[in-house]
């Protein structure tokens, strides 16, 4: 009988979560006297028990109940089998999603936010900030403080504020204040708005402002929290590819081609690091971070010692990047939109042990269209980049005439994108492909910082 989702008993949920630190060397984050950074320097800014997490290098870190408690809420997520976007594709391959798109908030994003409140509550922090792109990771992080009676203030991406006016909603129904940025709230705010009062705005500049706004408590009740890119945040995220490699075990297969959509690392690092730690024992597997043209970090940006925020608030930190000045095109894949990655998913990429893609936005939302047409559930934008890899993938795999098995990571329903969707369908959106002299422009700002150290984990 054909089986079209292998489901997990919820009695299999992982307990522990994947610590890659434990398997590669990264150069260190350093400070303003271009020293390592201390784990006390950070307590300004974490809770120290996320701290010890960030910079831990045992390899399973156990999962506290009460975080295990809200996740089962709905985890674990289903693997599905595309057997109509297969058949559309009229490809050898089989592919499968992980679909995260079944969380309340939908997508990824409460694997961690859910933990980092936890976390933060244990700790005695009463109010959260954070930043956030598409929105995705601000409606996350609202809902998780509302499982532990915190409270959250979200800097939205101006660009993304105004395409996407349901995700404040969102974030709002689940108590939340949301915030567009740049903003008259915050220094970092106000001196982009200065430069430039028609800024679309930008990753970097939401994370200066919501650093900022935690940093000036002076109670010591509030914390930031990030989506994305530091170690501790892509840990919490791993229980994705391991429920995926039970899950596989079920069928008695394993995937040939791992693939997720990549902004800061954290959607593909779940799904890609228990892979990644098969791959470093020896197993044979090919393993695609997908970004977007209009924001190519690690296809196009170099690898170097950069801020992760725009006012250079944090740490230097070594990853490819654009330059934290760097403002990306208003795509609507707003997660996607950021200057940096994340420094293991950097170092990965930097030794060969993954290998980066990048496609347009319009070749996105035509494997959008088409898998909506076909499984039925319309993406997030951000999951079409993804896509639009597998639909490379899946012909690829004809070419050959090889059924290669595709696991891809879906992360997150597009049900509030749907505004994109309707300009795409009525032709009018574009792309926008960085020229050199723009990449060599913004990535000038970093000439003057460290250069990272040549690793060497394989």
């Amino acid at each position: 009988m054909f089986q079209k989702q292998i489901l997990l008993p919820q009695d299999q949920i992982p307990r522990q979560w994947y610590n890659i630190l434990a398997d590669i060397k990264i150069n260190p984050p350093l400070g303003p006297d271009g020293n390592p950074v201390k784990p006390e320097d950070l307590a300004p800014v974490f809770p120290m028990n996320l701290i010890e997490q960030e910079v831990s290098t045992e390899r399973w870190i156990d999962i506290p109940e009460p975080v295990l408690d809200v996740l089962a809420m709905w985890r674990p997520s289903p693997l599905i089998r595309a057997n109509a976007f297969e058949k559309a594709l009229d490809t050898p391959a089989r592919i499968y999603f992980k679909y995260e798109g079944v969380s309340p908030p939908g997508s990824h994003k409460p694997n961690t936010a859910v933990a980092q409140a936890y976390y933060n509550k244990v700790f005695g922090i009463e109010n959260m900030t954070t930043e956030t792109g598409a929105g995705q990771w601000g409606s996350a992080l609202s809902f998780a403080c509302s499982q532990f009676g915190l409270n959250c203030k979200v800097f939205m991406v101006r660009v993304s504020f105004d395409q996407k006016p349901y995700r404040k909603a969102m974030m709002e129904a689940w108590g939340g204040t949301c915030i567009a940025s740049p903003s008259q709230e915050t220094k970092a705010g106000r001196d982009a708005l200065q430069r430039d009062p028609e800024t679309p705005g930008s990753l970097g500049i939401a994370i200066s402002e919501a650093i900022e706004a935690a940093v000036a408590d002076t109670s010591g009740k509030t914390r930031y929290s990030l989506g994305s890119v530091l170690n501790h945040v892509l840990l919490h995220q791993t229980i994705i590819g391991l429920e995926a490699r039970k899950q596989f075990g079920m069928i008695d297969a394993y995937p040939d081609i791992i693939i997720g959509c990549a902004g800061g690392g954290s959607n593909f690092a779940g799904l890609a690091f228990p892979f990644v730690y098969d791959k470093l024992s020896g197993r044979q597997v090919e393993i695609y971070p997908v970004e977007p043209k209009a924001c190519p970090s690690m296809t196009r940006g170099p690898f170097v010692y950069d801020h992760g925020d725009t006012s250079g608030y944090t740490p230097l930190l070594p990853m490819h990047s654009l330059g934290h000045a760097f403002v990306p095109a208003p795509i609507h894949a707003g997660g996607l939109r950021y200057h940096g990655m994340a420094p293991t998913v950097s170092q990965l990429a930097e030794e060969g042990i993954i290998e980066p893609k990048s496609v347009g936005q319009l070749e996105s939302y035509k494997a959008g269209v088409l898998w909506a047409r076909t499984e039925g559930i319309i993406p997030a934008p951000e999951t079409t980049n993804a896509l639009a890899q597998v639909v490379k993938e899946a012909q690829r795999a004809k070419d050959e005439g090889r059924e290669k098995i595709i696991l891809v990571n879906f992360s997150g329903h597009g049900l509030l994108d749907l505004g994109a969707y309707a300009k795409y369908l009525a032709g009018e959106l574009t792309d926008f492909a960085l020229s050199d002299e723009e990449i060599e422009r913004s990535t000038a700002i970093t000439a003057d910082y460290p250069r990272p150290e040549r690793l060497k984990n394989v």
